[in-house]
């Protein structure tokens, strides 16, 4: 098959013979390949993540203006495209390296697929592909992690034989009905109980409600709240606060279509309230599509006060009404083991780490990179050592006397 690479340059394509019946191109930005992506969107029958849409991966880069973009696009021989996926090429340590455009952001780095057909193409025909466009581009390895073993029923074919993520994702299928929803997720004491514990809430700090923002106040007041507590949580933690660097705070306003440039938000934050003083007790934000809404960031406020009232249990609570509201059929709580995902998701999605290397030193980052992943997975998964390094965490964070 042809491989069409276009160069930064601008130059024309550069062909070449792959075995196959797809052909590939490349792209270095968005605007190229902006009418394409949303096309491909549009067809009902698309099988991809939300951190896949155009505005969330436009969202993202507002943060990102000088990242190095290599788009894929496998078109079919008809010419119509199959499969997108958007990649990030870094350098660490000379070697250069293709990711899915999103990092710790996107909690799922699966392809864009035009429909179920698509995904089902051979695992090996895809990975091939990647590797001539690898070698026609300079890419030394694809380290593609997060990819999900199946999505929406479709297994994903560049998730084969994966090296097992340190950390799986947790969801749940959405009702027919707000009300059956609740019931079917919530145990009927669990509902007696954050209904005592919001009256609660409601006697200490007077009425409150749930906030999906709808205007650019709502969301600069809830993301300001964010920022704030998870600054808080961060520092007892002992870990470095992402959320500090301007950068992300852009792509988050991006992503939430306050910027005035997205065509549709790609991100939902939401707030438990209190209406009297505007205080906000817990934020959730998630990554949206026609169908889905999958949690990205959450906190809540840490005085001891609001924590006994669990306003983050209460906001999910209301969070998962709302968007069976809307018409969502699915909703997951992202990667990462927590009390609070375990306790009301019913399903895992398995996660996979996959590393394609195309040249001898891309070999060399793969081999690395599979046994960090395994170093990180045996410390998630067992709990005396994740305790243990909880405890380093503290300790560096601790002032010196």
């Amino acid at each position: 098959m042809a491989v069409l690479v276009q160069g930064l340059t601008g130059a024309g394509p550069i062909q070449a013979k792959v075995r196959g019946g797809m052909k590939a191109e490349t792209f270095s930005d968005l605007a190229s390949v902006e009418a394409l992506w949303r096309g491909m969107e549009a067809d009902p029958g698309v099988l991809a993540t939300p951190y896949q849409r155009f505005d969330w991966v436009a969202a993202y880069l507002r943060a990102e203006p000088d990242a190095e973009l290599c788009i894929v696009v496998l078109r079919d021989a008809a010419g119509r495209p199959r499969v997108l996926i958007p990649l990030v090429v870094t350098r660490e340590h000379g070697i250069r390296v293709a990711q899915v455009i999103g990092a710790k952001h996107a909690n799922y780095h699966m392809p864009f697929f035009a429909s179920r057909e698509a995904a089902a193409m051979s695992p090996e025909d895809l990975v091939e592909r990647l590797r001539h466009v690898g070698r026609e581009t300079g890419i030394d390895v694809f380290a593609l992690s997060h990819q999900p073993r199946f999505w929406d029923g479709s297994a994903n074919p560049l998730s084969f034989r994966p090296e097992p993520s340190p950390s799986d994702a947790y969801g749940l299928i959405l009702g027919p009905d707000p009300d059956s929803t609740i019931k079917r997720i919530f145990s009927a004491d669990a509902r007696k109980k954050l209904r005592s514990k919001e009256k609660k809430l409601v006697e200490a700090f007077g009425p409150v409600a749930y906030k999906c923002a709808s205007t650019p106040e709502e969301a600069t007041a809830f993301l300001a709240a964010f920022y704030e507590q998870k600054a808080i949580r961060f520092a007892a933690m002992g870990i470095a606060n992402p959320y500090a660097r301007a950068a992300v705070r852009a792509y988050l306003a991006a992503g939430i279509g306050r910027d005035g440039a997205s065509a549709a938000p790609a991100i939902e934050v939401a707030a438990l309230v209190a209406t009297d003083t505007g205080r906000v007790f817990a934020v959730f934000a998630g990554a949206v599509d026609a169908v889905r809404y999958s949690g990205m960031v959450t906190s809540f406020d840490q005085d001891p006060v609001v924590g006994r009232s669990s306003p983050g249990d209460i906001l999910l609570h209301h969070l998962i009404k709302d968007q069976t509201a809307r018409g969502r059929r699915a909703f997951d709580l992202g990667v990462g083991e927590a009390r609070y995902k375990a306790s009301i998701c019913d399903e895992t999605i398995a996660l996979g780490e996959v590393t394609i290397p195309v040249t001898l030193r891309g070999h060399l980052f793969a081999v690395k990179a599979v046994g960090l992943a395994r170093l990180k997975r045996r410390i998630k998964r067992d709990p005396r050592l994740a305790a243990l390094v909880a405890k380093l965490r503290r300790s560096r964070a601790a002032p010196a006397d």
